[in-house]
């Protein structure tokens, strides 16, 4: 985590994930929001989000965590609260939790249920570009002419707006599956 330690004022994001073992998914869910509590009364804490499994599928819980600056994360991450209520996890979970963080665009480009590292941020700006040109440039060109009557500043918080969930949503899950393989190569 200390690799961050340049950016201290972002907001960041840890995605932990946990194996559960068969048949303690109960167990794990009460755990799991006993630590949650825990994790909110820590400064900075912007909110958690928790993901669980599909039925039928392996019993991975993904925790997405949100902090207000990575100084405030690495708090949580290392207090001796957090370590306690990992130890009562041990025997709820398969292996230890897989840990990211993310301070920026990075999560644009991470795909979900994945343990791969961080691209370098120059590959996350120039997928995160192309993104932004092709959204850009296909909503310009179609709706463009239907807003021009707008005042300037309605239309872009329109184009922006559409721009930013059709990034989110639509054009960077698909870009970073076609640009996996380079993103995540050394």
């Amino acid at each position: 985590m200390d690799t961050l330690a340049s950016e201290p004022n972002h907001q960041v994001t840890a995605i932990i994930s946990h194996y559960i073992r068969p048949g303690r998914e109960r167990g794990y869910e009460e755990w799991l929001n006993g630590i949650s509590q825990a994790a909110r009364k820590f400064e900075g804490h912007n909110g958690i989000t928790i993901l669980k499994p599909q039925p039928g599928s392996r019993a991975e819980y993904v925790i997405i965590l949100r902090f207000d600056k990575y100084q405030n994360l690495c708090r949580w991450m290392r207090s001796p609260v957090r370590k306690e209520w990992l130890e009562l996890a041990t025997p709820l979970t398969e292996k230890p939790e897989n840990v990211q963080i993310l301070t920026g665009l990075e999560y644009l480009v991470s795909l979900p249920h994945t343990a791969s590292s961080l691209p370098p941020k120059y590959k996350t700006a120039f997928v995160t570009w192309i993104g932004v040109f092709t959204c850009v440039s296909i909503l310009g060109y179609f709706l463009a002419p239907y807003l021009e009557d707008l005042p300037y500043l309605l239309r872009q918080a329109i184009m922006t707006g559409l721009v930013v969930i059709l990034l989110a949503y639509v054009v960077m899950p698909k870009l970073t599956r076609l640009f996996y393989e380079w993103l995540h190569s050394s």
